[in-house]
Formats: C-alpha cells, sequence, structure tokens
C-alpha cells in the first residue's frame, strides 16, 4: 500500500512593484549632486586649513627668527640703555610682568573658585537660587567676550583716578577681572561633572556640606579646575591694552605695587613703534619670551586635561 504524502504548495514570492525609471534617474542625479557638494565643502575647507597653517607658520617663524637675535641673558638681567647703546634688557620688565600676574592670579583665583562652587554646589537648591545662578552665568559668559580696553577704562575710573595715579595693583586688578569669569565658569562646569552619588555618599555618611564640598566635589575635580586656572593665567599673560590704562610702564625697578609698574607686554607695545634698532631687538625678543610662556601654559593644560580623562 502506497503511502501519499500531503501536497506542499511551493512558496509564493513577494511581488514587488519595479520602481520607475525616472525616479531612479532621480536618486543618482540627486546623490551625484551631494557627491559633488561634499567634495567642493571639503576642497574648501582643506583649503582654509592649508591657509591657517601657511600663515601660523609664517607668523611663528617670523618670531622665532627674529625673537632668537633679542633673547640673551642681559634681556633677563640688565635695565633698558638709552638708544644707540649697545647691550641692556628688559629685566625690570619681566620682574614686574610676574609681580602684575601673581597678584592678578591671588585677587581673580580665590574669587572665580568661590563663584564656581556656589554655582555648582549651592546654587540649584531653591528656584530663586537656580535663577540667580542663570543670571550669573549668562553675565560671567559675556564678561568673557567684552573687549580687555573696556576692563582696562573701567578700572581707571574705578582705581586709577581715585588712587591718583597709575600703580602695578591697578593692572592687577584688571587682569583679575579678566580671569574671573573663565576660572569661574571652568570651576563650575568641572563640578558638574562629578557624579552626584559622590555627593549622596558623603552626605549619607553625615558630612557636612562644607567638608563634602571640599573633600569629595573639589579633589574629583581638581584637575579640570587646575586646567582652568592655567588657561585663564595664559589668557592675561598676552593682554596689553588693560594694562596701558592701569600699570602704564616705567624703565626702572619698582617693587611698589602703588607705583607705575613695567610689564613686558607694554614694554613690547612701545619700543615695536619706537625708530631705533636696539629697541625694535628688544622687542621681538619680548615676543618671543611672551609667546613661548604662553605656549607652555597651554601646553600644561592640555597634558592636565588629558592626565584627567
Amino acid at each position: 500500500m502506497l503511502l501519499q504524502t500531503p501536497h506542499t504548495p511551493p512558496p509564493q514570492t513577494a511581488i514587488t512593484p519595479r520602481t520607475p525609471l525616472w525616479q531612479t534617474q532621480t536618486a543618482l542625479a540627486l546623490r551625484k549632486r551631494r557627491q559633488l557638494r561634499s567634495k567642493a565643502m571639503m576642497a574648501l575647507s582643506s583649503l582654509a586649513l592649508l591657509f591657517g597653517v601657511v600663515m601660523l607658520t609664517w607668523v611663528l617663524g617670523t618670531l622665532l627668527t627674529k625673537g632668537m637675535a633679542g633673547v640673551t641673558f642681559a634681556l633677563f638681567t640688565e635695565l633698558p640703555l638709552p638708544p644707540g647703546e649697545d647691550g641692556g634688557g628688559l629685566a625690570h620688565a619681566v620682574v614686574g610682568t610676574a609681580q602684575v600676574t601673581g597678584l592678578a592670579v591671588l585677587f581673580g583665583v580665590p574669587l572665580g573658585l568661590a563663584a564656581g562652587v556656589w554655582l555648582a554646589e549651592f546654587g540649584r537648591g531653591s528656584m530663586r537660587g537656580r535663577k540667580l545662578a542663570s543670571a550669573v552665568r549668562f553675565l560671567s559668559d559675556v564678561l568673557m567676550g567684552v573687549p580687555s580696553i573696556v576692563v582696562g577704562v573701567f578700572v581707571y575710573g574705578l582705581v586709577v583716578s581715585p588712587m591718583g595715579g597709575f600703580s602695578g595693583l591697578a593692572g592687577a586688578i584688571a587682569l583679575a577681572i579678566l580671569m574671573l569669569p573663565i576660572v569661574m565658569r571652568t570651576t563650575d562646569e568641572m563640578l558638574q561633572t562629578v557624579p552626584h552619588t559622590l555627593r549622596e555618599a558623603a552626605l549619607g555618611l553625615g558630612a557636612p556640606m562644607w567638608k563634602m564640598v571640599w573633600h569629595v566635589s573639589m579633589r574629583a575635580a581638581l584637575p579640570g579646575i587646575i586646567t582652568g586656572v592655567i588657561l585663564a593665567i595664559a589668557r592675561v599673560g598676552g593682554e596689553t591694552a588693560p594694562l596701558l590704562f592701569t600699570a602704564l610702564n616705567t624703565v626702572y625697578w619698582n617693587f611698589d605695587p602703588t607705583q607705575p609698574t613695567g610689564t613686558l607686554n607694554v614694554t613690547l607695545f612701545n619700543y615695536a613703534m619706537s625708530p631705533y634698532d636696539d629697541w625694535r631687538r628688544l622687542a621681538w625678543g619680548a615676543a618671543l619670551v611672551i609667546t613661548s610662556a604662553v605656549l607652555a601654559l597651554t601646553l600644561i593644560a592640555r597634558r592636565l586635561r588629558k592626565a584627567r580623562h
């Protein structure tokens, strides 16, 4: 007796409608136009990059070539000589720059750290605190975009005019105002990256709020905060306009912050416009010293940021 197997019908293939030819041609043409636009933008971007690299190499090469002639041992140990005499240096300006920048760090960094800690840790509790924190962040962002010469004029009216004269202290205040928003926003952003679980764990163990902030939040965000402080110092290291209205300049030693103080930036500005070759040589040397210092600070900040990640 023969066994009959059930008949299984062949699988039905789905019938898909064919795409019209005109739609296929349109899609191909659209793809070609997109590829052409992409290649054109890539070429323009490459040309812009090449132009930027060439200009930067040109500027740095010129600075290195002419600046090396002015960077001597006497530049850091001797005072300027009258025009036409060989030798001399800018030791007073090097010391004055260190004094003014050190006072600016002393004034601006603690205020920036305190403001950033308040924004990140205490400014998000109540509705009023959040609104105030948002307003402070907005004002700090605006302050970062204000031209430095405006800050110099402001400090001139606030400090120089009432004191009756220019001073290194006024220059330090101007630089501290420029540093303040950078340090504050960096501290705020770095503290916001600290996980909330760390704060909750410290508070759950009975630690007071200030101890949690100091030993937990600040310690976790410390590398990023230090990076922000270094970048703020590099930012004000090349400023000249606010110092013209505040610290002015001098060609003598000065260790009194209430008197006009010579700085490399203002000395560079004055010497670069002089008709004397020896002064222009010192100006190139001062420019190379300032650029090298800013570059070194920037590289240190980048290294700290990479170490943090």
